[in-house]
């Protein structure tokens, strides 16, 4: 729809363009979701959110061997380890597990994987597709595959009213406005570059649910996660002189 409303070529693409398109969107959205959501059904919520962390490593360490102007630098890995440092904190809990299970922490790490290895694939597509229209093809084929998956396995769909559709239509439109949003950034900038924004994500997670939910935040954790977050995004994009 967003395509539309800026008349982007929606319908005018190649064969191979379609085909580009339809594997972004059973790998980037159908594939890793699958990972993501059946390794989070056997791993905690705390545990799952350090390993989902591990993508950025995975866009930065892939971009270094994909791309000859993003190799990876002493600033790239500095601002990438406080991160992953900052993301540490923000779950941190006295009474954390270490542990490592392959179906749950493996499955979220796969997923992880998945998604850094089809964002590189998006952004060659994003070369030739606008990137918008490449966001509605690749969510909603994906989001097709994972339908019909989820109904042949005996799952199903209920609504409850109007605030149940009202929720789907505003989650359906974060998502795509977030994706159209990462694509174009992924089509004008190095991957090395922007990967590192993505540990603000449980950052802001946990100011979110002080927010919205009421949940306290007034801990040393948090503002030690952000300063360490915004340290590392501060040094990966730091221009040497």
């Amino acid at each position: 729809m967003l395509a539309m409303a800026q008349r982007k070529p929606i319908g005018r693409l190649s064969p191979r363009q379609y085909g580009q398109l339809t594997l972004l969107g059973l790998t980037q959205t159908s594939l890793q979701y699958i990972f993501f959501y059946i390794g989070l059904a056997f791993t905690t919520g705390v545990k799952g959110s350090i390993m989902n962390a591990t993508g950025t490593f995975f866009s930065v360490l892939l971009a270094h061997f994909i791309y000859h102007n993003d190799k990876l630098s002493y600033n790239k890995a500095l601002g990438c380890i406080l991160g992953f440092a900052g993301v540490m904190v923000v779950n941190f809990s006295s009474g954390m597990d270490f542990s490592f299970s392959l179906l749950g922490d493996g499955s979220v790490v796969m997923a992880a994987f998945i998604l850094s290895a089809a964002t590189l694939y998006g952004k060659r597509i994003s070369q030739t597709v606008d990137p918008t229209v490449m966001t509605g093809y690749q969510l909603g084929g994906g989001g097709l595959a994972l339908v019909i998956g989820g109904y042949a396995f005996g799952g199903t769909l209920t609504v409850h009213g109007a605030s149940s559709v009202a929720i789907l239509g505003y989650l359906t439109l974060l998502s795509s406005v977030a994706f159209a949003l990462w694509s174009i950034l992924l089509k004008h900038n190095r991957v090395g570059m922007i990967a590192p924004f993505n540990f603000l994500i449980p950052v802001s997670g946990a100011v979110l649910s002080a927010i919205f939910l009421g949940e306290n935040i007034l801990e040393w954790k948090y503002a030690l996660a952000l300063v360490l977050v915004c340290s590392g995004i501060w040094w990966v994009n730091k221009v040497k002189r």
